[in-house]
């Protein structure tokens, strides 16, 4: 399944991320925050690794059952130097 990603800034330098299935908006109850494109025409494959703290497991289960994934507070993901 191809996913496009998107994320948004969180505390202490981290970020969540949301996949959706490419080419579809970002649905209406998560459009209220700020994303911004982190990656887009992914492949989200059982066998490849987290995409963006994010497992292809809970990533399916996810988008079957709300047509997105986001990722989850424990695996907020930290981008840059450690400050």
């Amino acid at each position: 399944m191809k996913v496009d990603v998107y994320k948004r800034p969180e505390s202490e330098g981290k970020f969540s991320y949301l996949a959706v299935p490419e080419g579809r908006p970002i649905p209406e109850e998560a459009t209220n925050i700020d994303w911004e494109t982190a990656d887009n025409n992914v492949d989200l494959d059982h066998d490849n690794q987290p995409l963006h703290g994010i497992s292809a497991e809970d990533a399916f289960q996810q988008i079957s059952a709300k047509g997105y994934a986001i990722s989850s507070v424990s695996n907020k993901i930290r981008i840059g130097p450690n400050v």
